[in-house]
């Protein structure tokens, strides 16, 4: 969680498409992006945007400013009245944390996260929801929860031991290290690191090459990953079979593929 300062004037989350990417960018950069009640519904309404609009291949979640998010708006948890109206008020806003990263990992499309500078705690756990990671070399990237007696609520106890094991989940969730972009890469949480200045640029080019592929085949592919993890292997396999079928005949991306080989050339997709 991070303190806050005061809030930027313009939206504290923008929404735009660039090609076919649906660019979801948190604007608190005076409070490194600090999540507040305002900027969680303004995720996910760029989430539901993105879902909505046909043009939309892949949604990237990035930050202004130094960091992508350094956490939860402890001001506003602060602020919090001391009974029990103010324990609902938190709550309901861990609860609205934790929806939206199960937002993220249900969302039909592919979601990429172009992180930079502080990543902690409630910036963490978005970060894990998304598909993709991609992070500048100045990314410092932390749960942090500990330090200050506090807990995940966004799902990072449970997403982290899934993509890296469970030994060095706690390792990094008890000791609330900060490892840089190379290191978290190296372990699993990071996918690729780039220079600070090349960084946005680099997300724009993997969105537009996931966005040549077919965007159902895409999303059947997610969903297979997403809940396989929890299935034993007998059911995982059966469950990545019914999905194959149900692509195969009932897309035709599938049937659009098979002809793009045989004729040699780039298939056009159009399913979603």
């Amino acid at each position: 969680m991070s303190d806050s300062n005061s809030d930027n004037a313009e939206p504290p989350v923008l929404y735009e498409l660039r090609g076919s990417a649906a660019w979801i960018t948190l604007n608190r950069p005076a409070a490194h992006n600090a999540l507040s009640a305002e900027v969680v519904a303004g995720i996910a309404d760029g989430l539901r945007q993105a879902g909505e609009d046909r043009r939309a291949r892949v949604v990237v979640l990035a930050g202004n400013g130094p960091s992508f998010c350094a956490g939860a708006d402890l001001k506003m948890v602060l602020a919090r009245d001391p009974d029990a109206a103010g324990a609902r008020q938190l709550s309901a806003f861990l609860r609205s944390v934790s929806d939206l990263c199960a937002a993220i990992t249900r969302h039909p499309l592919p979601v990429i996260a172009a992180v930079h500078g502080n990543v902690v705690a409630g910036g963490f756990e978005l970060m894990l929801a998304c598909d993709l990671v991609l992070a500048s070399e100045d990314a410092a990237i932390a749960d942090g929860h500990a330090r200050y007696g506090m807990f995940p609520g966004g799902g990072g106890a449970i997403r982290l031991p899934r993509k890296i094991g469970s030994n060095r989940a706690k390792y990094l969730l008890f000791t609330a290290e900060s490892w840089d972009a190379a290191r978290m890469r190296d372990c699993g949480v990071v996918n690729e690191v780039v220079p600070a200045n090349e960084l946005r640029a680099r997300v724009q080019g993997l969105a537009e090459q996931l966005a040549t592929h077919s965007a159902a085949g895409l999303a059947a592919m997610k969903r297979v990953v997403e809940q396989g993890l929890d299935q034993p292997m007998d059911r995982a396999l059966a469950l990545e079979l019914a999905e194959c079928e149900r692509y195969a005949g009932g897309s035709g991306d599938f049937d659009e593929g098979l002809r793009a080989f045989a004729e040699r050339r780039t298939p056009r997709f159009t399913g979603r």
